[in-house]
């Protein structure tokens, strides 16, 4: 229950002014109830009215601005000043001033976010590639509205789309504007509502054009004939693989691999970067390739500075003498956000709704919607050209006797009467009445009648295309098609994103050449690490340890082994034998937690060295349930070296074993000095890393497991006593003579 405590009072009402009853009572509040009523609707008002773009492809906000700047006439020549515009829009949009240009700038020609922008800046507006470079404030910059708006505005007072009142009443704004193309799949939307969000890349201008007249005549068109890839603003490579594309375009999820464009200037002996993934900045990129330099990760690069000016972005890489350029991009691509991922989520409102649609389904929304549009506007200028028709043939009447006309409205005594009259002499409604009597006297001549009334069967024509339009869909869907082509030609632009194929891509290139050779790894109890070669350590003494400390893993591999570090804080930490420099017995080693970045009061507590990711790793808990997980559950595609809950919590942690088959015996220890054996093909793989495992040992009252490790030859010198037959089992206890044996 919430509680609302209000400051009590004892006065009487009557002697205190603007006294509210029952102000200083304690109200009890249901959580549940305070959460529809207050969180609810805001979480709605998120979703609806901010975050999420509509079919048409706007956001609210989006909407507003462009709307403001089409009603001060700004879809011409003449540009006026930011500040002008942003206060103009607070007609419609009342969240402040800097939101209000915040939005213009991101849809700016200058600042450079979409491929086609739909406001035509002057002046200082960013650039999206750089984190640092700021725009202008709004009373130094100019805008207008671009060329291409006029097909997002393209017949918007012909009734095509509602219109409802505005915050306080006083203006009306269109819910969705009628675009005349999908500009929900052209320019780039994202956005981040409560519980959900949404992230939309963009698409060639004349390849969705295309697409959309593909799908108008055949539903089960090949979108991705004409459809290959998104493209990017910032231009740079999409490294195409068609499975992913397909999920994309089928789902609405999915992720884009995208990487850097580059040219190496021999002369200079330096790599011009020229284009970036659209999810990252060009100060994030420099800033990363100087860390990594100070780290010694990079020894090939002598300089990296940011040389952006008005061609355009450019990194530019200095090289050392004999570096080759292709290699040294390979391993930039693997190790800083110059190759990134663009993380897809196709989620519209339709209707009101919001749903996560691929890319079929988007276009299939919008030619609904767009269809709709092109019969609301055929109906208003149908209803329009039958008003007019209905005027003229009053008019034509009128022509037969014009003088009759004059007399009618010379003998009419009361003004009032004129009309009737003229209904009644000329067997008229009182619409062409009306519209008779307005004529001018200059006018009531037998040539300006013709003129007006020579246009009757050209109308009659017009109602009847217009008719024919209204009862067939399949003339409607022409008329977009028509109109998408003449988009397509009049606005479309090559394709800024190169696309390669995954396929063309060698990973063995791109790996760092890391020299192989054997090792042997060492890991304590207290967390230390060492990596000796064979030929040191057959040279060396013993150990160096701490105090106290112990080695409790030995094993043999090679240089290029990834390792797996788990903590008491049920994480597990990755890195790889290369990582580590070679040392001798004689020294402390690495400590783990340090090494790896642990967080503070972390400890490392087991140690796994793989190649393939082959095994299982079974974690024993202290009340007796043992999990067995893959250890390929542990394998990751990217360079991650921190894995959160590698393990259950919700148990207390007594060991953990790697068995690299089902034939390995694990034996488990009780603090009640019992013992048992049993294999892991017993236990079922689990599919989570988290799992809580099931019972391997029954644990008496007070009493808990204590160890536990892969049985081996000579460790009980009488296995098969312990061996269990059923599980959960209780073990057996140890005969005298192996009690010491049992002290692991």
């Amino acid at each position: 229950m919430a509680k609302r405590k209000k400051t009590n009072t004892s006065v009487p009402t009557q002697k205190i002014q603007g006294y509210i009853e029952g102000a200083g009572e304690v109200v009890e509040e249901k959580i549940v109830s305070t959460l529809e009523e207050n969180f609810m609707p805001y979480a709605m008002s998120i979703i609806l009215s901010r975050a999420i773009p509509e079919i048409d492809g706007f956001k609210p906000s989006h909407r507003k601005l462009l709307y403001t700047m089409y009603k001060m006439g700004l879809l011409g020549t003449t540009r006026t000043k930011s500040a002008n515009i942003v206060g103009q829009t607070m007609k419609l949009n009342p969240h402040g001033d800097a939101a209000i240009y915040d939005t213009m700038v991101r849809l700016s020609r200058g600042y450079e976010a979409l491929l086609h922008p739909f406001v035509d800046s002057k002046g200082n507006f960013g650039k999206f590639y750089s984190r640092d470079m700021a725009w202008a404030a709004s009373r130094y910059t100019e805008a207008k509205l671009d060329p291409i708006c006029n097909e997002l505005f393209r017949d918007i007072d012909k009734d095509t789309v509602d219109f409802a009142d505005n915050y306080d009443n006083t203006m009306k704004e269109p819910t969705l504007l009628p675009a005349a193309f999908p500009s929900v799949l052209v320019n780039a939307n994202t956005g981040i509502a409560v519980g959900m969000a949404s992230s939309i890349c963009s698409f060639n201008l004349a390849e969705v054009c295309h697409t959309t007249i593909g799908l108008l005549r055949d539903p089960d068109f090949d979108i991705m004939s004409t459809l290959v890839a998104p493209d990017f603003s910032g231009g740079a490579q999409i490294i195409y693989d068609e499975q992913t594309m397909r999920t994309v375009y089928e789902t609405g999820r999915g992720s884009i691999r995208l990487r850097a464009r580059y040219v190496y200037d021999k002369f200079a002996n330096c790599i011009d970067v020229l284009s970036i993934p659209q999810t990252t900045t060009s100060e994030a990129i420099i800033e990363k390739i100087t860390e990594l330099s100070k780290q010694g990760k990079l020894k090939d690069i002598s300089d990296v500075r940011d040389e952006t000016g008005i061609d355009g972005l450019k990194i530019t890489i200095d090289l050392k003498r004999g570096v080759n350029p292709d290699k040294l991009m390979a391993k930039l691509y693997k190790m800083t956000t110059l190759e990134d991922s663009f993380a897809c989520n196709f989620n519209v409102l339709t209707e009101g709704t919001p749903k996560v649609l691929g890319v079929r389904e988007i276009l299939n929304e919008w030619s609904s919607f767009r269809i709709e549009c092109v019969r609301r506007r055929t109906n208003f200028d149908y209803r329009k050209k039958q008003d007019r028709l209905h005027l003229l043939r009053g008019l034509e009447k009128i022509l037969l006797d014009i003088d009759k006309a004059i007399q009618i409205i010379r003998n009419t005594e009361e003004e009032a009467m004129v009309v009737p009259n003229l209904m009644e002499g000329f067997g008229i409604d009182e619409i062409q009445a009306e519209y008779v009597a307005e004529i001018k006297l200059r006018h009531l001549n037998r040539e300006y009648i013709l003129k007006r009334t020579k246009d009757i069967s050209e109308l009659e024509k017009e109602i009847s295309e217009l008719e024919s339009i209204l009862n067939s869909k399949t003339k409607i869907k022409n008329i977009i098609i028509r109109e998408l082509s003449e988009i397509a030609e009049k606005y479309g632009q090559p394709r800024r994103s190169m696309i390669i194929r995954a396929d063309d891509i060698d990973d063995d290139e791109t790996a760092e050449e890391v020299p192989d050779y054997p090792v042997h790894l060492f890991f304590t109890k207290e967390g230390y690490f060492k990596k000796i070669t064979p030929l040191s350590l057959r040279m060396s003494g013993e150990h160096k340890l701490k105090e106290g400390d112990e080695i409790t893993e030995h094993i043999e591999t090679t240089n290029n082994t990834d390792m797996i570090f788990f903590s008491d804080m049920a994480k597990a930490y990755k890195a790889k034998g290369s990582d580590f420099g070679d040392t001798k017995t004689s020294v402390l080693g690495d400590y783990i937690p340090t090494k790896l970045s642990f967080d503070e009061g972390e400890n490392a507590i087991y140690m796994i060295s793989t190649k393939d990711y082959k095994g299982y790793v079974f974690f024993v808990f202290e009340s007796g349930k043992v999990a067995k997980v893959a250890l390929e559950a542990y394998a990751t595609k990217t360079n991650r070296k921190k894995l959160t809950g590698a393990y259950s919590e919700k148990e207390r942690l007594a060991a953990i074993c790697y068995a690299p088959d089902d034939e390995s015996e694990i034996v488990l220890i009780s603090s009640s000095g019992r013992a048992l054996i049993f294999k892991a093909g017993d236990l079922l793989t689990k599919s989570t890393r988290s799992t809580q495992g099931v019972a391997v040992m029954k644990q008496r009252k007070g009493h808990r497991v204590i160890s536990a490790r892969i049985f081996t030859d000579g460790v009980i010198s009488d296995p098969e006593r312990y061996r269990a037959k059923v599980l959960p089992s209780a073990g057996q206890l140890p005969k005298s003579s192996e009690a010491e044996q049992m002290t692991f």
